[in-house]
């Protein structure tokens, strides 16, 4: 349960599966989430290579990570309710052309 500083005001309930850490990661902006773009062609491409890619819905990865650190950076994909999918590093996959914003996640409006 998040307490403190929210960024998704439905991230819990949206994401019921996903776990305390990264919802609290994801809150303080520690990490970010996007949502997959399962119709272009990189992201078809690669579902062959890592057989479970075709359940994720989002990744999640570090807001911080310098171009420089990318081979060493994790990228968490879970499923539509939150449940992780696989975890894939920077040096197997990079991003690009794969990801757009959360259509369904809301952020909290800063005064």
């Amino acid at each position: 349960m998040i307490k403190h500083d929210v960024k998704f005001v439905n991230l819990e309930d949206e994401l019921t599966e996903l776990p305390d850490v990264l919802k609290n990661s994801l809150q303080k902006e520690v990490l970010t989430i996007k949502s997959l773009n399962k119709d272009g062609k990189k992201f078809q491409s690669i579902t062959e290579k890592f057989c479970n890619l075709d359940n994720a819905e989002y990744v999640i990865f570090s807001v911080y990570m310098c171009e420089d650190y990318h081979e060493s950076e994790s990228f968490v994909f879970i499923d539509k309710k939150g449940a992780q999918v696989c975890t894939i590093s920077g040096r197997e996959l990079d991003l690009y052309d794969m990801i757009k914003d959360c259509a369904n996640l809301v952020e909290k409006e800063k005064y």
